[in-house]
């Protein structure tokens, strides 16, 4: 995979979304003189022997307690120490790789006074794949996503777990494997670190590219449904959505429209069809995933912006030599931008089931029972409609949006939060619901469409199925079905489905579906 080079303040979604999928990763070398300089600036600002938050003084509540000259180094120390307190499963390395990469593209910009060899250590780190263990819980998203980040830290600092090649060992053994030594570090480092809104908006961000992936499946197999269900192409007619104006809606009727084209399947009932208009599951389907796309839009413009902003304090201004106080490590934008994505994935797989539950249906799809060829002696789809119903089911429960929330901590100095990671956290989780509940779609549509032979859908459809078909055969009599569901999953979580139709699907932004 080609190398990322980080140019903070520049860097693209797809480049972000390329380091989650694993790419490798470095910082830009241009970046060494704006990084020297402001280190120096705080060697400059002390000089002054005014008290100044977080680097000669105490944190939070504590912050009018003034810290000397002589401890200064022990005062990063302790905070990186006192605050590595998270709790829960280690989070997964994808996402702390990703907010490595987003606190270094952080820390490079100038504005946080972190020495050059702590920087270099960072980088080397994630060139060499050591992977700090990270909890997954603790953060409340204010005062930056200090618990999460503190473990990061720590392991900088020789504390706490690494992991190296799928092994968790001590972080000193881990950087000495690697040829590194853990850093001392010096005024405003251990805050600079472990301050700021990185981890949420690694969570944010590997829940939206999960989310565009989702989104474009659920097209293929939204219009294979259609299919399925000799279901009416004229809901996509572009006459009808110009008249509306939403962008996401034209887009989605677009792709339906292209996915549908030229379907013997659908010329097939174009005439004296008794049926005057489909259920919403299918006619309303660029109305719902039109309006997902544009809620997806709006997010990844916030979190294109948050990745590529600064979000530690207090901020060091070397042209002037300030740090000033201020509240960038709010992460309210991540938390709505979260909030967001999370509704989007709730109605994708919730529309994705009723389309389902519709197939399965003999009175709405005039398809046998169940879809299979002997209802009664087989049971056929009856259960996994029932387990996308309990997919979407959950996933509702998720949906409530974590931003309403918050709680005061720190002796009520910080008494508004975001409670971003909360909702950053739960989107993978939710994606990969709604990803089930999309390939069992893909199982019931391609059943369903199994029934029209020898008619044939349209060639982007014919794809997907032959790509099913490899996989898993038509359902004649009842078989263990959770390999079929497995393998369905696996087709969509890859990408294969979006890949097979070989159409040019919406994007969620520029570039990202490239």
């Amino acid at each position: 995979m080609k190398t990322i080079i980080l140019k903070p303040g520049r860097v693209s979604l797809a480049e972000w979304r390329a380091i989650y999928r694993g790419a490798p990763v470095a910082l830009d070398p241009a970046c060494a003189p704006i990084i020297a300089e402001s280190a120096a600036a705080v060697t400059r600002i002390l000089a002054k022997g005014q008290p100044v938050y977080g680097i000669n003084t105490g944190f939070g509540k504590l912050a009018s307690v003034r810290i000397e000259a002589d401890d200064l180094a022990t005062l990063q120390r302790n905070i990186v120490l006192s605050h590595a307190a998270g709790a829960g499963v280690p989070s997964p390395a994808p996402i702390v790789r990703l907010m490595m990469a987003l606190k270094i593209a952080s820390l490079a910009q100038g504005a946080s006074g972190v020495q050059p060899g702590t920087m270099a250590l960072l980088d080397a780190m994630l060139a060499k794949g050591l992977t700090p263990v990270v909890p997954s819980q603790g953060s409340v998203g204010a005062s930056g996503d200090l618990a999460p980040l503190s473990h990061m830290a720590a392991a900088m600092i020789g504390v706490g777990e690494i992991e190296v090649g799928g092994r968790r060992l001590a972080a000193e053994a881990a950087l000495a494997s690697a040829g590194l030594a853990p850093v001392q570090l010096g005024p405003k480092e251990g805050l600079a670190l472990l301050n700021g809104t990185q981890f949420s908006t690694a969570n944010a961000l590997a829940g939206l590219f999960e989310t565009e992936l989702l989104y474009r499946s659920a097209l293929v197999t939204g219009a294979l449904a259609t299919e399925a269900a000799k279901g009416s192409d004229t809901p996509f007619d572009p006459r009808i959505h110009a008249l509306r104006g939403h962008a996401g809606q034209i887009e989605t009727a677009e792709a339906l429209r292209a996915l549908m084209a030229g379907s013997p399947i659908r010329a097939s009932h174009l005439v004296d069809d008794v049926r005057v208009q489909d259920p919403y599951c299918l006619r309303c389907q660029p109305q719902v995933m039109g309006a997902a796309l544009d809620v997806l839009r709006q997010a990844a413009a916030t979190l294109a912006i948050e990745a590529n902003g600064v979000t530690d304090n207090p901020l060091i201004f070397p042209e002037t030599d300030e740090a000033l106080s201020g509240g960038n490590f709010h992460a309210e934008p991540v938390a709505f931008a979260a909030d967001m994505i999370a509704l989007t994935i709730c109605e994708i797989g919730s529309i994705a089931e009723r389309r389902i539950a519709m197939l399965v249906d003999p009175a709405l799809s005039a398809l046998p029972a169940f879809l299979t060829p002997k209802p009664g002696l087989n049971s056929g789809f009856m259960i996994p409609q029932v387990t996308a119903a309990a997919l979407v089911s959950e996933n509702k429960q998720r949906a409530y949006p974590a931003s309403v929330d918050s709680i005061p901590t720190s002796a009520n100095q910080e008494d508004h939060v975001s409670m971003a990671a909360h909702g950053a956290r739960r989107l993978l989780e939710m994606a990969a619901n709604a990803t089930a509940v999309v390939g069992i779609e893909l199982l019931a549509a391609a059943q369903g469409c199994d029934f029209h032979a020898p008619l044939t859908s349209s060639g982007p459809l014919e794809r997907v199925r032959h790509r099913l078909r490899e996989r898993v055969a038509t359902l004649t009599d009842d078989r263990h079905f959770h390999p079929d569901m497995e393998a369905a999953n696996a087709l969509v979580r890859s990408g294969t489905v979006i890949d097979a139709a070989a159409l040019d699907l919406p994007s969620v932004a520029p570039a990202l579906s490239a």
